[in-house]
């Protein structure tokens, strides 16, 4: 820390009992934060036995620093004055009794007595402080418009006798209370930073010696758009200016979205209008193929470019993976597909359509999930880091089986023991996936409670088997189908309800929780369609209902 002392040649001689003190011919003007020098001395050595050097606050008393019977006494002083007032020690023997004051600040403003007593003589003098430099911050007074994609800089300026390594700046979105930058120690520190601004945010660094704390702000985004504060602390005091950042102007990316969106919106439109207009005709059906893939594909570009501008990789990711499979599923629901393709691809679609796309939108997901929390990942402990390594692994092993077992399969033409053997395995492991990704939600993102996965594993596992429970009261009771269906339908509807609910809960602390929500629910969705579609359905009743009557044969 830099000693600021302010040592003037004429002293005023104060004389009491024959004791000369000195002190400055003035005033001590000094920078907040700073340290100072308060002289104080005599011209003869004096010696420590019997001597009493006493600092005190002339307004009120208080005691700032005691030197008596040979030592400093920092436990009679003023709590505020701890640590921050000193003798010079090795130079009180010759009669030198200064006292340096450190992290000056504006409380520290007025008149010291610097009272010296030896034996029987005695000799005070006055030191004043006066004027300290205040905490002054400014910024523009203008709010600031930019197009998405520049670069832009949020002023914000500190007096500059305030030295960089007395002050802490650190920049928020008031709007939103994010942390933008911080600035303390005299040194940057962007690991403070909110996820959103890591990597767009820095200081000049060259200018922050001469109080330019101003923040440059990269890559404008949309959501950047808002109200920004510069705090200033220093000296016990604190300040502030504030900077808007409104009118973001659209980048050619984002024009290119808009009009990718309105694409994609006109050509389901014109299609529908022209199936209508073509209802008898057999064109028709390509045009309904065309309605199932066309406004789709123009989506999964348009979140490319949304992607690209506004830097969000893991959602456009997701949502591009959405809108790619996303046919899968319709086609599945469509009525025409039979008139299209050949029975073949048609039980093919019926079939494994909502599996495929379960299955790849899972993993595309779920890894999505992972690289966006690999920062907080890379932070556990060794135990926590195997964990989540192993729930994910098994994740993706889980959907791999069913993929494999598809491609085998059907693909392939390939059966035997062996195959069915992998068809069980592959059923299983498929049914407990939603346990899993619950599991691995849970400790990944920090809200794993014993309570809460115990909640979130039983009415999970409670759909994995209450399918031999319906079939066996679809046998015993010769419940009617139509009722069990209604009944499985209710008690999946709930049992989602709760997990949807728990999964905005655990992605509370992502970017964007309820974006990530609707992924989940989608997911969700998908998986009852395919779980639904399997249990409830006839021709499982009827093989079960053979099974139960061959098991109960003599």
């Amino acid at each position: 820390m830099e000693l600021l002392i302010f040592t003037f040649v004429a002293v005023i001689p104060v004389i009491s009992d024959g004791l000369i003190v000195k002190g400055p011919s003035g005033p001590l003007v000094a920078p907040l934060g700073s340290s100072v020098v308060l002289p104080c001395s005599v011209d003869k050595p004096l010696p420590v036995e019997d001597l009493e050097v006493a600092w005190r606050r002339t307004d009120s008393d208080t005691l700032v620093h005691l030197f008596q019977d040979g030592e400093s006494h920092t436990e009679v002083q003023q709590q505020d004055y701890q640590d921050r007032a000193n003798f010079f020690t090795e130079d009180i023997q010759r009669g030198n009794f200064s006292l340096r004051l450190d992290n000056l600040k504006a409380e520290d403003e007025g008149q010291y007595t610097c009272t010296v007593q030896s034996h029987e003589e005695s000799g005070e003098t006055v030191v004043e402080i006066k004027d300290v430099v205040r905490l002054l911050v400014s910024g523009s007074d203008q709010s600031i418009s930019a197009s998405v994609g520049e670069d832009i800089t949020l002023n914000c300026s500190v007096d500059s006798h305030i030295q960089p390594e007395h002050i802490e700046v650190t920049w928020k979105k008031t709007d939103e209370n994010i942390q933008v930058l911080l600035f303390q120690n005299n040194a940057t520190l962007p690991d403070s930073s909110n996820e959103r601004y890591r990597d767009r945010v820095e200081f000049f660094t060259d200018e922050t010696p001469k109080g330019n704390f101003s923040l440059r702000l990269k890559s404008v985004r949309t959501e950047d758009k808002g109200v920004y504060m510069c705090e200033v602390f220093a000296g016990g005091l604190s300040a502030n200016t504030t900077v808007e950042l409104e009118q973001l102007g659209f980048s050619v990316l984002h024009i290119m979205v808009l009009i990718l969106c309105a694409s994609a919106s006109g050509s389901a439109i014109l299609l529908c209008c022209l199936i209508y207009c073509r209802y008898q005709n057999d064109s028709t059906l390509h045009l309904h193929l065309l309605l199932v893939v066309c406004p789709n594909m123009i989506m999964f570009f348009a979140f490319v470019f949304w992607g690209a501008s506004e830097g969000s990789v893991s959602e456009s990711v997701c949502c591009c993976a959405l809108y790619f499979l996303r046919p899968l599923l319709l086609l599945w629901a469509a009525p025409f597909i039979e008139h299209l393709f050949s029975a073949q691809i048609k039980t093919w679609i019926k079939k494994y359509s909502y599996v495929a796309e379960y299955t790849v939108f899972s993993v595309v997901v779920y890894s999505a999930l992972f690289a966006s929390a690999w920062e907080k990942f890379i932070n556990f402990a060794i135990f926590n880091k195997v964990i989540v390594m192993v729930l994910f692994a098994v994740v993706f092993v889980c959907c791999l089986c069913k993929i494999t077992y598809i491609l085998v399969t059907e693909v392939g033409k390939k059966t035997g023991r062996v195959i069915n053997i992998f068809d069980v395995v592959a059923d299983t492991t498929f049914e407990i996936l939603p346990t899993l990704q619950f599991m691995l939600l849970f400790y990944t993102f920090g809200s794993a409670r014993g309570g809460l996965i115990i909640i979130v594993i039983l009415p999970v596992l409670m759909m994995m088997t209450n399918d031999r429970l319906i079939y066996r009261c679809r046998y015993e009771f010769n419940f009617s189908l139509s009722v069990l269906r209604t009944v499985m339908l209710v008690f999946i509807l709930v049992t989602n309800v709760v997990m949807i609910g728990l999964y905005i809960f655990t992605l509370d602390n992502r970017t964007d929780p309820i974006g990530w929500g609707c992924v989940m629910v989608f997911l969700q969705i998908i998986w009852t369609i395919m779980y639904f579609s399997d249990v409830v359905n006839d021709d499982f009743f009827r093989i079960f209902n053979v099974s139960i009557r061959l098991s109960r044969e003599p």
